[in-house]
């Protein structure tokens, strides 16, 4: 089984980043988590998180006190389930980024 990490900074100031873990198997993806987070006061915080385990495809919506939303995934694959969340949070990290900030410190 092959294990991959990857990490990226998806925005000019360096305070939001995109991590993505995959194992694959035979060259099909059997496992993955793709995680957008986000600094505040010099702490990464999850914000967003797409991944396996419970035993479905789910994307947790993290909340700063710790509370997650999960809504399930209708995707047929892992592979495409991927392909999904990464594009997911390129296209909305700011959007994520504002719900988070608003509920930062209440």
């Amino acid at each position: 089984m092959a294990k991959k990490e990857i990490t990226k900074i998806i925005s000019n100031s360096g305070d939001d980043r995109l991590r993505l873990r995959v194992e694959t198997e035979k060259g099909k993806v059997v496992n993955m988590v793709v995680q957008y987070e986000a600094k505040f006061e010099a702490e990464w915080y999850a914000v967003v998180r797409y991944d396996c385990s419970h035993g479905f495809l789910h994307r947790d919506v993290i909340f700063p006190d710790g509370k997650k939303e999960k809504h399930p995934l209708d995707i047929p694959d892992l592979k495409t389930a991927l392909i999904y969340a990464e594009q997911d949070i390129k296209d909305r990290w700011k959007w994520y980024r504002d719900r988070f900030k608003r509920r930062f410190r209440k």
